[in-house]
């Protein structure tokens, strides 16, 4: 039963394959303490076997009371249907619920438990054998949603003492009991020494993505604790290998290296399309000679740092899952790239590849700790982990490993301070000269994002290049430009125009990212071409000037005497004031004409007006001509 999470392997042929190197070993079956305080006549020790799901208490205990429903009694169905809650009432003790075995999945049972209220979940076995673990059930549409979600513990317990439990709570007893998970971690000294078993491969389902998600968050904790030496990591990483009658096949050639010793299965589940099985074993093996380097270094930690960087600049389903993409991690990170060479040696030797023999000789189980089958899995002080892989489960886990009162700061308190960004900039994109970075330290880690800057939002990967964007990205870093000064001239090539552009000023030629070279107007663009010229190139531009006392003007490339060019605006500007002194007489004389004229015409139609009437005027009345007629 221990063996159903190799199931993930999609062809019957690599799943028989996967078992042989593990047919001499065996899975143990990790327990904790269950212990009945009431009724008197079932008090005592009983074992339980511990779900490898939800959140056990490593370190500590719980107590409750027992409940066993009277509908839904495997817990199959929302017992939100049934209106029942298992939600204790204050001032009273947690409620355990227990179901019984069958017909749906066990984490199912304890996940509608949980939604009612339930502080813990006992399965009752309804076989008469050994205990089993209760793993997590492999991705589909209607498991993923709720198997990260469980946070409450849960155990299976054997058929006879749920039955003796039953008859008790049948009877009217209260049935109070705890689960005990204090010596479920072996605690001899100060150091813990804990193991995880992971894998490379980013597209098996929903294992994969979990295991992902906890190296992310799990980082931070996991690098304070071996930059201060609470702790002894070591990483490792599970291999097959073909029987020898198929290392000729077609599968075994494209899912193993070194002649089918060493093996993984297909990413995508298709052998004709995608990466193959022995890209993430070279991967695997890559990874597992990064912890060696850094450890030969004294800095094991940064194992840490390439695993979660490679996650994210080199996912499969980009299509960037290769050789190059690590080798910039490992170059960013400052790891020495020919030894990790060195370590990973020939895949397409036909021997043995001295670091994952070792892997797989400590794949099979030694001393208390069975073989590893399950992946990903965790081993603390040589006792695999059950339950979620998660931050704060797995530090319970770990911190119940240091013996009592030794325990570091970080297991009393979540407040854990690191700045990752201060060594190597975190491997992150950098820019000194204008003290910009984009290694962001956080308390799950370092990340590397481009920063903000004057409001201008920098683009790129994080870890190889940030660039500015946009309107106003001259401003910050002259926009990834071109830009010098000289004898306290400045030239830039960044085009402020919301364009993404480097162009060279005028003057100027090359790239507009990385060179502007000066252009020798003299001999490229023949400026200065007259016989009386002589050019001299100037940083941007260029200047001519004329022999002797000759004046070069530019519009005409031509030099001219300065002597003709001063008689010449003399005399041009003699012609001037002449030219208006004239029009300015003519304009006087044409009024004078005018006004002299108007006058005259005034006063000979005054004198004429005085002896006859003229057209304007109506004719003299008769006594007016009589009256001076009487008078003469």
């Amino acid at each position: 039963m221990g063996y159903r999470n190799l199931g993930f392997f999609p062809f019957p042929w690599l799943l028989w394959l996967s078992l042989v190197p593990l047919c001499m070993g065996r899975f143990v079956v990790e327990k904790n303490s269950l212990r009945v305080t009431s009724p008197e006549k079932i008090r005592g020790t009983y074992d339980s076997a511990i779900g490898n799901f939800g959140i056990p208490q490593y370190g500590g205990s719980l107590a409750g009371v027992v409940v066993y429903p009277k509908e839904n009694q495997k817990g199959c169905k929302d017992f939100g249907d049934f209106h029942i809650s298992f939600q204790s009432k204050p001032g009273s003790l947690p409620i355990f619920v227990m179901v019984d075995r069958g017909d749906c999945l066990f984490a199912l049972k304890v996940w509608n438990a949980q939604k009612v209220g339930a502080s813990a979940v006992l399965v009752a076995d309804h076989l008469d054998e050994p205990l089993i673990t209760m793993d997590s059930p492999e991705e589909d549409g209607s498991t993923a949603t709720y198997v990260e979600n469980i946070t409450i513990p849960s155990a299976l317990i054997r058929k006879g003492f749920s039955e003796q439990l039953k008859k008790e709570i049948n009877a009217g007893e209260m049935v109070s009991l705890s689960l005990d998970w204090r010596e479920a971690v072996p605690h001899p000294d100060d150091r813990v020494e804990y193991e995880l078993w992971t894998n490379s491969n980013d597209e098996c389902g929903f294992k994969c993505d979990m295991l992902m998600e906890f190296l992310k968050d799990f980082k931070g904790a996991a690098q304070i604790l071996e930059r201060r030496r609470y702790t002894q990591f070591t990483p490792h990483y599970i291999t097959w290998f073909c029987p020898q009658a198929f290392t000729l096949s077609r599968q075994c050639k494209s899912q193993c290296i070194n002649h089918g010793r060493y093996c993984a299965p297909d990413p995508e589940q298709d052998f004709n399309s995608g990466y193959d099985g022995k890209d993430v074993v070279i991967e695997n093996l890559r990874q597992l000679c990064v912890f060696r380097a850094a450890n030969n270094t004294g800095k094991p930690w940064i194992w840490w740092d390439y695993v979660t960087d490679f996650q994210i600049r080199c996912p499969m389903k980009e299509k960037k899952y290769n050789k190059e993409c690590a080798h910039s991690v490992i170059k960013s990170l400052g790891l020495d790239m020919d030894s990790i060479e060195k370590c990973m040696g020939d895949p397409d030797a036909d021997s043995e590849n001295p670091v994952l023999k070792e892997e797989q000789q400590a794949q099979i189980g030694k001393g208390s700790r069975g073989d590893v089958t399950i992946l990903p899995t965790l081993v603390v002080n040589n006792r695999q982990y059950r339950g979620k892989l998660a931050k704060g489960a797995v530090l319970k886990a770990i911190c119940a490993g240091f013996e009592e009162a030794t325990e570091p700061s970080i297991c009393l308190s979540s407040d854990i301070e690191t700045n990752e960004c201060l060594e190597n900039n975190g491997g992150c994109w950098q820019d000194r000269a204008a003290n910009l970075t984009a290694c962001k330290d956080t308390y799950r880690g370092r990340v590397c994002e481009c920063p903000l800057v004057d409001g201008v939002q920098l683009k790129g990967d994080g870890y190889t290049i940030c660039e500015a964007r946009g309107p106003g990205r001259c401003n910050v870093n002259n926009g990834g430009c071109w830009q010098e000064s000289r004898n306290g001239l400045s030239m830039s090539a960044c085009v402020d125009n919301g364009e993404v552009k480097c162009k060279c000023p005028p003057g100027f030629k090359g790239d507009g990212v990385k060179t502007c070279e000066d252009i020798n107007e003299c001999k490229e663009k023949k400026a200065c071409q007259c016989s009386e010229c002589s050019c001299t190139n100037t940083w941007g531009s260029y200047d001519c000037s004329c022999s002797g006392d000759l004046l070069y003007m530019r519009d005409h490339d031509t030099c001219i005497s300065k002597n003709a060019s001063a008689a010449k605006s003399s005399w041009s500007f003699f012609w001037v004031i002449l030219i208006g002194l004239a029009i300015a007489a003519g304009g006087a004389y044409m009024v004078y004409k005018y006004r002299l004229r108007a006058y005259m015409d005034s006063e000979i139609r005054a004198i004429m007006a005085q002896y006859m009437p003229l057209d304007s005027q109506g004719e003299v009345p008769n006594h007016v001509h009589g009256d001076r007629l009487d008078r003469l």
